[in-house]
């Protein structure tokens, strides 16, 4: 009976780790920042499936001011402005399955907000995307930035 028991260790431990390895997606880090300050924000984006990962699109929220974007070896980016300021970033990498890249600009936040709802979305190789802000219960957790009180 305890062999029986130790063969199925390996499955059981399966079952726990294949749907926390589903639920990593595109995020924002970090998820917490300063009212007002200045920070580096990362895009982190795996590619969990068999297809490979083109691009990841990011929508700026309104009122952050983005100032610089790394520029890594091997990817480009392209802006979108409204008047002078960036209201979307679109990341192109090939990024192979069971591979992820991060993206990172630095931005300066609003004074007037407790929490940022950033747009996140990855584009596939066969021209499908998914849309990492948005699930049927509402805003995911891992496209907002919770916004602290700056002290005075």
């Amino acid at each position: 009976m305890k062999a029986f028991h130790l063969r199925l260790l390996p499955a059981v431990a399966l079952t726990v780790i294949i749907p926390a390895a589903a639920r990593a997606h595109t995020t924002i880090w970090p998820r917490e920042s300063m009212a007002g300050a200045t920070e580096k924000y990362s895009i982190r984006v795996p590619t969990e499936g068999k297809v490979a990962t083109t691009a990841a699109e990011i929508e700026v929220p309104d009122g952050v001011a983005v100032e610089t974007i790394g520029a890594p070896v091997g990817w480009k980016y392209e802006l979108k402005r409204k008047d002078d300021r960036i209201v979307a970033i679109t990341f192109k990498m090939d990024i192979k399955p069971g591979e992820f890249a991060e993206f990172t600009f630095v931005a300066r936040n609003p004074r007037d907000r407790k929490e940022l709802v950033w747009g996140l979305r990855q584009r596939f190789a066969d021209g499908t995307s998914t849309d990492f802000t948005h699930e049927p219960a509402g805003i995911r957790a891992t496209a907002v930035v919770k916004m602290t009180p700056r002290p005075d």
